[in-house]
């Protein structure tokens, strides 16, 4: 989400910048029982992290649905994926922080905030990284990059460039073609896809319009199509 956020909100890595420092400087004051410093870098943390939050709830409904259609492509529809933000922060940010404090002291640490956040991936309802598969694994990432592709491609108006590294030589026919919407929008928009792989196991669909290349004892060659 942060790296999504980051490429279609400039403002956004500045302030998980400012988050970071803040977050950083109140967990040595933390460590020093330092009370008196604290509420200055409390505030900065506050400021960031609500901001943070808000930008996180608002991008979930917007990719949350890309990446259950994604998933559904590489899948055939055998499981349900769903995307869940588990925030850290349930109610009111410096409310929370202020109850915790004795605690944060305590344990040193900043207990409360979104550098606790989490992504729940589910495959029907349970956890992926608990229960999934190892190719189930592998579907839910790809899905996640399908997504961020086609959510690019929604907000920039053009799809980004792709780089593809032997994906898809771990995937069956079936999941090679779930690729075939996003590579044939890249190619309507006259954007760039580059693949790798150890044979030729893309979709035939695509035969036609590839440009080759081989790399033979370290050197690149253009090959004939």
């Amino acid at each position: 989400m942060d790296l999504l956020l980051a490429q279609t909100y400039p403002v956004y890595l500045s302030l998980l910048q400012r988050y970071a420092a803040a977050l950083r400087s109140r967990n040595i004051l933390l460590r020093q029982r330092n009370e008196r410093s604290l509420e200055a870098f409390t505030r900065e943390l506050v400021d960031s992290g609500n901001q943070i939050i808000k930008f996180r709830r608002e991008l979930l409904p917007q990719i949350a649905p890309l990446a259950k259609q994604c998933y559904e492509r590489i899948s055939g529809g055998s499981e349900q994926f769903e995307l869940a933000y588990d925030c850290a922060v349930k109610r009111d940010f410096a409310s929370e922080l202020a109850a915790n404090r004795q605690r944060e002291l305590s344990m040193r640490i900043t207990l409360i905030g979104p550098h606790r956040d989490d992504l729940q991936l589910k495959l029907d309802n349970k956890s992926a990284a608990k229960y999934a598969s190892e190719g189930q694994k592998r579907s839910v990432a790809i899905a996640l990059k399908m997504t961020q592709a086609e959510h690019l491609s929604t907000v920039h108006g053009a799809p980004p460039i792709l780089l593809i590294d032997d994906i898809m030589g771990e995937l069956d026919a079936r999941r090679r073609a779930a690729f075939l919407p996003l590579l044939n929008r890249a190619q309507h928009a006259r954007s760039q896809v580059f693949m790798t792989c150890t044979e030729e196991n893309w979709p035939q669909e695509l035969g036609r319009d590839l440009y080759r290349w081989e790399v033979v004892k370290g050197e690149l060659r253009a090959t004939k199509n």
